[in-house]
């Protein structure tokens, strides 16, 4: 370790430790303070000279090593891995809305990314001229690009392309693309894509928890038919067809309207707003959350975790680290990815 660097702990801080222990190393890699294949101290050293227990320290270690920060040498100890700057891939990865899930495929898909690939977030918000000047800017400029394909109409409605966002993505070559989230059938030759079934999804999903929802009078989907954010309406058409087949009382409603007349329903929630305003109107009527009124949320977040709201949803942890895994071996295949049913105790 270079002599000028100094791991510092911040003993009143509320972030953990080992993240502290982390983010210094990254922060003096970064700074040219650390130099890449320097070694480090043990985690014996680094816990007597910063007062800190081996625990925190092998935490903090492992982290790095699971990143492919550093690297250990039997016998010898850890270092700063060596990576050749020609070898890094440049990707250029373009989300359509900061969401905390879409989030979460990013921070998967650079995790597992990790030194061999310097990655470039951009988002569009939806928007094609948005999408389109992004590609046109950087066309040529990287490795790779990852797109996610979703747009909002003119009546702000979702819809997965047009002619020119087609042509926008025929310009990249077909080795260097790989589309998440959303199909792109009418994309020409072979490339990398991982995405969700919207309208088979939901159906296999809510099948899963069939015995539950069948215990509730009627089964609610709420649905926003127009959004800054719009949602694939083959969402829709597999929820109509689960209820169709399974011979449930359904109805499709625009949000969670206030002072509804709750009764033993179960809903299914999309956006995060209508999830809150439902649980409020819940305990505000005295009612209990899984048996007067079932809820299924789509797509997991920590929060839903925490307060034990039953989920539909996507694997974002598959879908980030497999995409990961197709660009660093450079895999050109069509993967619908994992989605699952997750019974809390709102149903």
């Amino acid at each position: 370790m270079a002599e000028t660097f100094e791991i510092y702990i911040n003993e009143h801080s509320r972030v953990p430790k080992y993240k502290q222990i982390v983010d210094s190393i990254l922060n003096g890699i970064d700074g040219g303070e650390i130099q890449i294949g320097e070694k480090i101290p043990s985690i014996n050293e680094l816990s007597e000279s910063c007062f800190l227990s081996r625990d925190t320290v092998e935490k903090a270690y492992k982290e790095l090593r699971k990143r492919q920060i550093i690297e250990s040498v039997k016998g010898k100890g850890y270092y700063i891995s060596r990576v050749n700057k020609n070898d890094i891939i440049n990707i250029f990865f373009l989300i359509n809305k900061p969401s905390t899930y879409k989030m979460m495929i990013y921070n998967y898909f650079v995790n597992a990314i990790g030194t061999k690939g310097n990655v470039e977030m951009y988002i569009y918000h939806c928007d094609e001229t948005l999408f389109i000047n992004s590609l046109k800017k950087n066309l040529g400029g990287f490795d790779y690009y990852v797109i996610m394909p979703h747009f909002r109409d003119e009546q702000s409605k979702h819809t997965s392309s047009t002619q020119e966002v087609i042509d926008m993505i025929e310009k990249i070559p077909k080795n260097k693309l790989l589309v998440l989230d959303n199909t792109k059938p009418n994309i020409s030759g072979e490339y990398g894509s991982i995405f969700q079934d919207f309208e088979h999804d939901i159906y296999d999903a809510l099948k899963e928890g069939l015995d539950k929802i069948k215990k509730y009078e009627k089964i609610i989907l709420v649905y926003p038919n127009k959004s800054i954010h719009p949602y694939p309406f083959r969402i829709v058409r597999g929820f109509e067809k689960f209820c169709k087949d399974f011979k449930l009382d359904y109805e499709i409603l625009d949000e969670i309207y206030p002072d509804m007349e709750l009764q033993k329903d179960i809903f299914i929630t999309i956006r995060e707003r209508d999830l809150v305003n439902l649980v409020k109107q819940v305990r505000q009527n005295n009612l209990k959350l899984g048996e007067d009124i079932g809820i299924i949320s789509y797509n997991e977040t920590p929060l839903k975790e925490l307060l034990g709201i039953t989920v539909i949803t996507t694997d974002f942890k598959a879908m980030g680290e497999s995409a990961a895994y197709m660009i660093l071996k450079n895999k050109k295949e069509s993967v619908n990815n994992v989605f699952k049913f997750i019974q809390r105790d709102s149903l």
